[in-house]
């Protein structure tokens, strides 16, 4: 039989669980991060010999781009995070090497898929970070600077603002209340991002000196600084608002070319503003992002 005067010390945490129940785990107070990673943006992306499977230089920069990743996501340790979501989104969406990732991450790869590089994003999601964004089609300075489609479309806007995909990934992360703290690229990119969304945080990798070159830093210099910009930006999340677009949101996209516009016209949802350009207002970024998956993705000749 215990002490008596050992009593209360006894009872006293019994009723405080009674009460209030166990204390919550790291993994319940813990913040969940998004994380959307393109690779025209990873540090000594110059060309097609970097961006794709049949460049000679692809192989190695997959590998940057995961360990970039992988800086990010210790950044977002640094600051409280514990519960992850990798949007693969770049290309085929199949770059990051996932066996490199930690085991607690959730990972989405290949297309289409709604809500396109955003894929995964929810409203229990505390922030998003973007790693390797850059320019929009309108930059004229930008490393590899396009939106969407390099090779067909000329522009984006929403209720009349012109998009970049660090915007336009912005306004997805806002409907769900979700803000953007912090994005790693070069410096047009990134700057190019904070005059619409505000003043996140920046690791720039690489300054733009053209459409293909660039000053970079040395790939192992970038993934401190990138580890730095998440944390930093994660810590000062509270500061950092969703950027939200009032709805309904009126979308414009012009293309390179006027067939697109044309055919895209017949549907009764889609207005013709010019020989390239069309309009569609949806309800919400949900919607409008739908449409954009739409228009990037289908051709009559899809099959499995």
């Amino acid at each position: 039989m215990p002490d008596s005067r050992l009593l209360p010390a006894l009872v006293a945490p019994a009723l405080i669980f009674i009460l209030i129940g166990p204390a919550p785990s790291s993994a319940q107070t813990g913040l969940k991060v998004h994380i959307s990673a393109d690779m025209e943006g990873i540090t000594g992306v110059v060309t097609d010999a970097q961006l794709g499977p049949s460049g000679f230089e692809y192989q190695r920069f997959r590998e940057q781009m995961t360990r970039e990743v992988l800086a990010a996501i210790q950044g977002a340790r640094d600051a409280g995070a514990t519960r992850f979501v990798i949007a693969d989104s770049h290309g085929n969406g199949q770059n990051l090497l996932i066996e490199q990732l930690p085991d607690d991450a959730a990972i989405v790869r290949s297309w289409p898929r709604a809500l396109g590089m955003m894929a995964g994003i929810d409203e229990t999601v505390d922030a998003a970070v973007y790693v390797g964004y850059h320019a929009s089609t309108t930059s004229p300075a930008g490393v590899r600077a396009h939106t969407l489609s390099s090779a067909t479309l000329a522009g984006v806007s929403l209720n009349g603002v012109a998009m970049s995909e660090g915007t336009l990934n912005a306004a997805i992360a806002g409907h769900f209340g979700v803000p953007v703290v912090a994005m790693t690229g070069d410096d047009v990119a990134i700057e190019e991002v904070r005059a619409v969304i505000g003043d996140i945080e920046g690791a720039v990798v690489k300054q733009a000196l053209g459409f293909h070159s660039a000053l970079t830093l040395h790939p192992t210099a970038a993934l401190s600084r990138i580890r730095e910009a998440v944390r930093d930006g994660l810590t000062r999340r509270a500061a950092l608002p969703p950027y939200r677009v009032e709805a309904p949101i009126t979308l414009e996209v012009r293309f390179k070319n006027y067939l697109p516009a044309e055919v895209l016209a017949y549907l009764p949802i889609v207005e013709r503003v010019d020989a390239h350009a069309v309009r569609f207002v949806g309800r919400d970024m949900t919607e409008v992002s739908r449409f954009l998956t739409f228009v990037t993705n289908y051709e009559p000749g899809l099959a499995p």
